[in-house]
């Protein structure tokens, strides 16, 4: 195999804006646009391979022919597991995305694998977490909720118009990284340019969504019993995470954002070159600042800001050159 791109996905919400085309240069044409899923396997929502010999073919067609040398013939297997539903065995497990919140987004929670698999259809459940590229001064962040609120008082706060007074908010800044586990009540708020990676799942269940009507007087649905049986009330106020300095086997500096059972989020910044890969580890990488050009990559063009690529499992150490200073998120998919 070799370093694959993809077609970004679009998706438009009542809350995008047009910071998608003006700061990533996605062709996304003349009306806003919420969200660009740049690597996605999901039922028929899928990410189709742009240059080289397996230009046309779909992820899921990816992952059926070549999975072990996608994604690793460890990895393989446990996503192939009997203990998966059979509905969503044997899907690339996660789903990058960048998005632009141009209004806030509803508060929002997402179930775990176990809620998720009893679902009609079943679904993953949905970890995730965000990095900040652009925040507006004043943009906010609800994650979980404040000190001392449990599952009776979230209820009486919705039963009295009061979510909003129970959310935990703070304002980050660029270059800050939020995880949310999956139970976690969330909202991105307006003002907002984020790069997301969560598990391959799009169940979400909407809580609150500020009032909002569209222009026949009629509001979103919400989901507020399902939200309260999927949310972890024991979580509290969820913040940045704090980065930590690390070297890898190449005595390469990166900061680790977040880790998880479901993925891991690294930064790396530099000029010149390095080297990921050969390590039998499949690895998504998205472009934040600058540009670089991936060795033996077919599409024969730098990879611009947001945009992405998957190195393969199969890929031995591949040398990654900027163009300029460069920022990338290297996101390597884990096994157990």
């Amino acid at each position: 195999m070799y370093p694959l791109r993809f077609e970004p996905l679009f998706r438009r919400y009542l809350w995008g804006g047009r910071r998608l085309a003006d700061v990533l240069n996605k062709p996304i044409g003349d009306e806003s646009a919420a969200e660009s899923w740049e690597i996605v396997d999901h039922g028929p929502d899928q990410s189709v391979v742009s240059f080289g010999s397996f230009a046309g073919m779909t992820l899921q067609q990816l992952v059926d022919q070549h999975g072990d040398q996608l994604l690793g013939k460890g990895l393989m297997e446990e996503l192939w597991s009997p203990s998966i539903p059979s509905q969503i065995r044997g899907r690339f497990p996660l789903l990058l995305k960048f998005l632009d919140a141009n209004k806030d987004l509803s508060v929002q929670v997402h179930p775990d694998d176990t809620f998720g698999a009893t679902l009609d259809p079943p679904d993953l459940g949905k970890t995730e977490a965000w990095y900040v590229m652009h925040a507006d001064d004043g943009a906010k962040i609800y994650a979980g909720l404040k000190d001392g609120v449990t599952k009776e008082s979230f209820q009486k706060a919705v039963e009295a118009g009061q979510t909003e007074a129970v959310l935990h908010s703070f304002e980050p800044q660029a270059g800050d990284c939020v995880f949310i586990p999956a139970g976690t009540m969330h909202a991105i708020g307006a003002g907002l340019l984020i790069a997301e990676i969560q598990q391959a799942s799009d169940t979400t269940f909407r809580i609150y969504d500020w009032g909002r009507v569209d222009k026949d007087g009629k509001s979103r649905p919400l989901h507020i019993d399902q939200g309260i049986a999927a949310t972890d009330f024991s979580r509290g106020p969820v913040n940045a995470t704090h980065p930590i300095e690390k070297k890898d086997a190449r005595d390469q500096v990166f900061t680790q954002l977040v880790s998880c059972d479901n993925f891991v989020m690294n930064r790396r910044t530099f000029s010149g070159s390095i080297q990921l890969g050969g390590d039998g580890k499949c690895r998504i990488i998205a472009v934040t600042q600058g540009r670089l050009e991936i060795e033996n990559d077919p599409g024969n063009r730098p990879l611009e800001l947001g945009q992405t690529a998957v190195l393969p499992a199969s890929l031995p150490a591949t040398c990654l050159t900027a163009k300029e200073n460069a920022e990338l998120l290297e996101i390597p998919v884990p096994t157990s």
